[in-house]
């Protein structure tokens, strides 16, 4: 199950994020919930700022629900992987600098931001890096492609 906060004026299909996000967690063998906050831009680099030290806005953010060393959950919280943050108009500069169409840029941030919630980190080591690329090029074809 996923929640939507949409804190922009795009309209959204609520069915776009919940086909990407059942087929990676699926492909993941999980079930876990996902909350999924659309912002803007000045919002986006106060996150990134704040908790990654960046002060530029970048296109998604995922929070996990967890803090490492942290075993439990919550009581009603132990289905809820954790919080992506999408900025729409980054993903439109993504979308114009890389001559790519919204929804594919779109469903690439999204499945980058599930699988970081999963725990990829491509910024951990170049072995990772290739891991987790190769993940959400394999969803992506799929999203694209789907196996009927």
């Amino acid at each position: 199950m996923i929640s939507i906060t949409n804190l922009t004026a795009n309209s959204i299909d609520k069915s776009f994020f919940e086909k990407i996000v059942n087929l990676v967690l699926k492909g993941e063998k999980k079930s876990e919930e996902i909350s999924i906050v659309l912002i803007g831009p000045a919002k986006m680099r106060k996150l990134n700022k704040q908790y990654l030290g960046k002060n530029r806005t970048t296109d998604v953010l995922s929070f996990g629900k967890l803090k490492p060393l942290e075993f439990k959950f919550p009581p009603g919280k132990e289905k809820e992987l954790g919080e992506i943050v999408i900025c729409l108009r980054e993903v439109r500069k993504n979308t114009k600098r890389l001559k790519s169409i919204f929804e594919t840029e779109l469903a690439r941030v999204l499945i980058h931001g599930i699988l970081h919630l999963l725990g990829y980190n491509h910024e951990k080591s170049e072995k990772e890096t290739k891991k987790m690329q190769e993940k959400e090029n394999y969803y992506l074809k799929i999203w694209q492609n789907p196996i009927s």
